[in-house]
């Protein structure tokens, strides 16, 4: 052996089952829940880099004058 015996190296304490499967469980659990993130945040970059692209493209085109609604106007109607 290559160290000395002491009460804490010579017994390795074993996690219970159920510990086991809790961390079992949250590893699996902390995974999946990153996987999630990464892949919103790569959506969400690549959604802001379309508008950005947008944006600029349509800050590039000329606008079109604008149209004027013609308003409805009153008819003078029958007089009673």
């Amino acid at each position: 052996m290559s160290g000395t015996i002491t009460e804490h190296n010579l017994f390795k304490p074993r996690p219970s089952k159920a510990e086991s499967k809790a961390d079992i469980t949250n590893h699996t659990a902390r995974a999946i829940i990153g996987a999630e993130a990464e892949r919103r945040e790569a959506k969400t970059a690549r959604l802001r880099e379309a508008r950005l692209e947008k944006e600029a493209t349509r800050a590039a085109e000329p606008s079109s004058p604008k149209r004027r609604l013609a308003v409805a106007r009153r008819r003078p109607g029958p007089s009673t």
